[in-house]
């Protein structure tokens, strides 16, 4: 009689409550336990990009969702642990709802008995949503909100539905449904922070900032969720700071610094990014002694690297640069560190060290950026491995000039003082050895205990064993002995070259050959064998000397074109006078010089000008000092521009050899005038009409690195960026 009393086609009060109490307190309470723990997990999961605006809801949403919804046939790819078990946490929930509908339905008449069944379909649609089903989910919404007009989750699903329909980027329903929904005065808060959190949602999609600011502020009145709130209200400070207001920013990130009940990521951030709003206005000691006293607490081990980062920036904007670059250090010494900020730590310390013209160190850490990024497309990595390539012309020659610099004094010293000076040397790396043996023989005993180095089955052995590699501490000093013997290898083929072919990036785009450094270290405390390297030929002496001065030259010119570097451009080319070199470099030396000066130091332009007048009149650097406008003239038939015109007169008309043989000698006659990179660009597209796609990139990439201040440089970077865009542009 109980089992027919219960049955779900009977509609009695028996019935109803049984299955009533069933669906509740067993199907339902099992999925809602499965969704609860899945959603604790998705949210501790979830890693935030503090570095970007937040998401307003913690859900990323995986291409792979996407694609099926747009191409159900598309293969299913392969998630990480984490996310497999959330997944598995929500298919249990679903399958619980789905449980309890099939199993505890009474569907009677067209009217549904059981007051549980809008609640199992309420958990089936949110756990699809957590999902990434968002058409199922949104099934399961308009199902209760159609079936279920009485029922006391109405409002609540309303909410669900929006939400749903922002991820299915129905926008402009979702804010409908919401602004029907928040007219509700009776509403408990619970709902009125969801609905503004989604109409927020929904605004930022439509990329309607002030009104995502006015919801979420609506959100944070009514908020009862300490997370979503915390949330918000950073998520405010950065929608303000990103319409440089930084006191409103200010004001939201206080708040949240204060607010006692948000997670401790959230109260961190807030102090960064509160950081990150400094100006020279606010109290400097202030902000410096919160992220000091942020440091010094234990709790905050893993945003170490953040906060160091954060307090060498301001240390920096004061003119710390030494306390600066500690901060930095240490930023990228933290266990753990991220890497992205470890990325902008070391652009921080690059950048530190560009402009103090350390283009040497600049480039290192530059390189370490483009060594460890994932996002090499980014357009923050683009600009800086342009930075890069631009440094690679001054590290080459400033490599050159010093190492031919150092044959030239050491190949000019009496025999004598070359022994000694090689003997001091020697002795200097004896001892340096010596040292270095005695640490490892220390660093070995205490390593290995009561065993030995060989012995694989003492507390050692994970460290140590029979074979070289299986030790740490004899493979470091292994590579220590190499680094002192060859210094800093790049993980490549012919790698006892010092410095390999590098294109000088001139017009002749000729390659200059440094000094293959082909030393035997087993040598490394023989006197004669270094004497017999010492070159002692004239040819070979002329040859260094050629490359020496040659890269002294192009110092001073890419100092002061590209770098806007004057005391360094001046300096380089200064000294390369006192090694009296070829007569056809002194008279554009001179001029060089004569320009860089003229820039702030009035009375050596004028000693410079003099001695390009006075020695040599008839030359066109004369003639461009004293009678600038003549010389430069467009009617004159003989000046650059008029040459310019005609060369793309055969360039319009299709004469293209013609065109690119006028440009290659244009570039030669006039290659220290301001005019080469409108002919260096023309020339870029003469090569794509000639050559092709690939050539016009690489003549462009040229323009865009030689002359990185000009219009045709940016002209060149604006092309390169949006080149590979799409087909139809690459065309264009």
């Amino acid at each position: 009689m109980l089992f027919f009393s219960c049955s779900t086609k009977k509609n009695n009060i028996v019935s109803r409550n049984m299955h009533a109490l069933s669906t509740k307190y067993n199907v339902l309470y099992n999925g809602q336990v499965a969704f609860d723990q899945a959603k604790l997990q998705l949210d501790d999961d979830y890693a935030d990009n503090f570095w970007e605006l937040l998401p307003i809801e913690p859900l990323k949403i995986e291409e792979e969702q996407v694609e099926i919804i747009i191409n159900p046939t598309a293969p299913p790819k392969d998630n990480n642990e984490d996310t497999e078990s959330t997944a598995t946490g929500f298919d249990r929930a679903e399958e619980k709802a789905v449980k309890a509908i099939q199993k505890h339905g009474m569907d009677i008449d067209g009217k549904e008995r059981n007051r549980q069944i809008d609640d199992a379909y309420l958990l089936l649609g949110k756990s699809r949503y957590y999902s990434q089903r968002f058409v199922p989910a949104l099934e399961a919404f308009n199902f209760v909100l159609e079936n279920y007009t009485e029922n006391d989750l109405k409002d609540e699903t309303r909410v669900w539905q929006a939400k749903t329909l922002v991820r299915l980027q129905n926008e402009e329903l979702a804010i409908e449904t919401l602004q029907y929904l928040l007219k509700n005065l009776n509403l408990p808060l619970e709902l009125v922070e969801d609905g503004h959190t989604t109409m927020a949602m929904a605004y930022q999609a439509l990329d309607s900032s002030h009104l995502v600011i006015k919801h979420l502020d609506s959100a944070v009145l009514f908020s009862v969720d300490p997370k979503q709130k915390s949330r918000n209200l950073f998520i405010l400070g950065q929608l303000y700071r990103n319409e440089q207001k930084r006191d409103s920013s200010n004001i939201y990130f206080e708040k949240l610094m204060s607010f006692k009940k948000a997670p401790l990521r959230y109260q961190v951030h807030a102090e960064i990014d509160r950081a990150k709003n400094y100006t020279k206005e606010d109290s400097t000691e202030l902000i410096l002694t919160r992220l000091k006293k942020l440091i010094k607490n234990r709790d905050n081990r893993p945003f170490l690297d953040e906060l160091h980062y954060q307090k060498g920036l301001i240390e920096a904007q004061n003119d710390s640069i030494k306390i600066a670059l500690d901060d930095f250090e240490k930023s990228l010494r933290t266990p753990n560190a991220k890497k992205y900020q470890k990325e902008l730590t070391y652009e921080a310390i690059g950048n530190i060290y560009f402009d103090k013209a350390k283009f040497e160190l600049a480039g290192a850490y530059y390189d370490s950026i483009i060594a460890i990024t994932k996002n090499a497309n980014e357009k923050r990595i683009r600009r800086l491995v342009r930075k890069r390539e631009s440094l690679e012309e001054v590290i080459t020659y400033e490599t050159l000039a010093n190492t031919n610099d150092s044959i030239l004094k050491i190949a000019a010293l009496p025999k004598a003082e070359q022994e000694a000076f090689y003997q001091q040397y020697i002795d200097s790396i004896k001892k340096v050895d010596e040292l270095a043996k005695i640490k490892l023989e220390n660093s070995l005993t205490s390593t290995t205990g009561f065993g030995n180095l060989t012995d694989d089955t003492s507390k050692s052995g994970s460290k140590g064993g029979k074979f070289y590699f299986y030790n740490n501490n004899v493979v470091g000093f292994g590579k220590q002995e190499f680094k002192r013997a060859w210094g800093n290898r790049a993980l490549e083929d012919n790698w006892r070259i010092s410095a390999k072919k590098i294109s000088s990036q001139d017009t002749k785009k000729k390659e200059l050959l440094a000094i293959a450094n082909d030393f035997d270290s087993s040598k490394k405390y023989e006197l004669d064998y270094y004497i017999s390297r010492i070159p002692t030929e004239k040819s070979e002496l002329d040859s260094i000397t050629h490359l020496r001065n040659d890269a002294y030259y192009n110092l001073g010119v890419i100092y002061n074109e590209q770098f806007k570097e004057y005391l360094l451009a001046a300096e380089r080319l200064e000294k390369l006078l006192t090694f009296k070199p070829v007569e056809k470099l002194i008279l554009p030396i001179n001029y060089h010089l004569y320009k860089i000066y003229a820039n702030f130091d009035e009375t050596k332009s004028n000693k410079y000008k003099n001695v390009v007048v006075s020695n040599y009149p008839e030359s066109r650097y004369a003639n461009i000092i004293l009678n600038p406008d003549k010389v430069l003239a467009t009617n004159d038939i003989n000046s650059p521009e008029a040459i310019y015109n005609s060369i793309y007169c055969d360039y319009d008309f299709q004469h293209y050899v013609e065109a690119y043989q006028k440009a290659e000698k244009a570039i030669e006659q006039f290659k220290d005038e301001p005019i080469i990179p409108k002919f260096e660009l023309l020339k870029a597209h003469i090569l794509m009409k000639t050559i092709g796609a690939e050539a016009f990139k690489e003549a462009l990439s040229y323009v865009a690195l030689s002359y990185p201040n000009t219009e045709e440089g940016k002209r060149a970077v604006e092309i390169l960026e949006n080149f590979d865009s799409n087909k139809a542009n690459s065309e264009k």
